[in-house]
């Protein structure tokens, strides 16, 4: 059971014509809405027996991927001892089977973990969102329509990570716990390597339930700053972009489905590889260099976007100057160029 004792913020009684989402983007912190999804025809039926059927009658055969833990890892996926490998198995199946196996291993006190992560909706489960799904009546919608995807299991724990999209995370079926800390305790969070990852974003390499401060001192400031976010099924929660997230799934019957999405322009590259880049120019450069650079990148990046280049002509302005899809894509092609000498 996690130390943390900060509960996220809870708002009820929002229409789901009304949700506020101005509210939730400038407050940059998680918020619960209670009961929100909570007439969606999967969080009213009665049974998980009952919930596995109705996923089934939109599934239509194509094959999804399962993550399997065995029972020694009590459904947490994460590294091997020496973090050079996941201590846990990748299959590609039916979904009917998998969730099948599920329902037979409810109550099952050896049971392995299966957990369906991350499945498109609209690829995997096309009419789903017909009768399930949020009103999404906000003009950042409109260009950037968000990424809906379920997530299905028995009880699992998806250790602590961050994505870099803001998040809507429905609980539609069994009780979740998430375990939330802002950005800025990645350091006191302990990040494992690089590669290998689930999905493309390192994990903790702390157990927030059973912290050993010895190996991770630093852990016990992350979990002063952290806080708990308690869900129901029809609950909904609110998180943005690059907050640390431990996600439990509690019951022997999870469904959750997850709305994923950025307000910056697609053709702008992900900041991964940027980080990727550092690494390989910035990062082992003597100290007296990387200072200098913490200057340069607060100047040209970090700052304000019009700084570097307000002073200038509008002329003499090129890649300084806001950037277009025209700009963006001349820019990868000279990177590419350099990355390539």
């Amino acid at each position: 059971m996690t130390q943390i004792a900060r509960k996220t913020r809870v708002i009820e009684g929002i229409k789901p014509d009304a949700v506020p989402y101005d509210e939730l983007m400038t407050g940059e912190q998680p918020v619960i809405l209670k009961g929100l999804v909570k007439d969606w025809p999967l969080v009213r039926l009665g049974s998980s027996e009952e919930a596995a059927d109705y996923l089934k009658s939109f599934y239509q055969g194509r094959p999804v991927t399962a993550f399997i833990a065995q029972p020694e890892h009590n459904g947490r996926f994460g590294y091997t001892a020496d973090a050079t490998q996941l201590d846990f198995e990748s299959d590609r199946g039916q979904l009917n089977e998998y969730l099948d196996i599920i329902i037979a291993l409810i109550e099952e006190d050896e049971a392995p973990t299966f957990y369906i992560g991350s499945t498109d909706v609209d690829t995997f489960l096309p009419g789903f969102r017909a009768e399930n799904d949020l009103v999404l009546n906000h003009a950042m919608f409109e260009t950037n329509p968000p990424l809906v995807g379920a997530w299905i299991g028995n009880r699992s724990t998806a250790l602590a990570h961050y994505d870099m999209s803001n998040n809507i995370a429905c609980c539609l079926a069994g009780r979740r716990r998430f375990t939330l800390f802002p950005p800025e305790q990645i350091h006191n969070l302990y990040p494992g390597p690089l590669e290998p990852t689930p999905g493309g974003q390192v994990l903790t390499m702390a157990d927030i339930n059973a912290p050993d401060f010895e190996r991770f001192p630093g852990l016990g400031e992350a979990l002063a700053a952290g806080e708990v976010a308690d869900l129901e099924p029809g609950d909904v929660l609110f998180y943005p972009t690059m907050w640390w997230h431990e996600v439990e799934a509690l019951d022997d019957f999870n469904v959750m489905v997850n709305y994923w999405w950025n307000t910056s322009p697609d053709y702008l590259d992900t900041p991964q590889n940027t980080l990727l880049h550092a690494l390989l120019s910035l990062r082992d450069r003597p100290e007296q260099e990387k200072r200098a650079w913490r200057n340069v990148f607060d100047y040209y990046v970090f700052g304000p976007a019009e700084r570097a280049a307000e002073h200038l002509p509008e002329a003499a302005r090129g890649n300084l100057g806001t950037m277009d899809e025209l700009k963006a894509r001349r820019l990868r092609a000279y990177l590419l160029q350099r990355l390539n000498r």
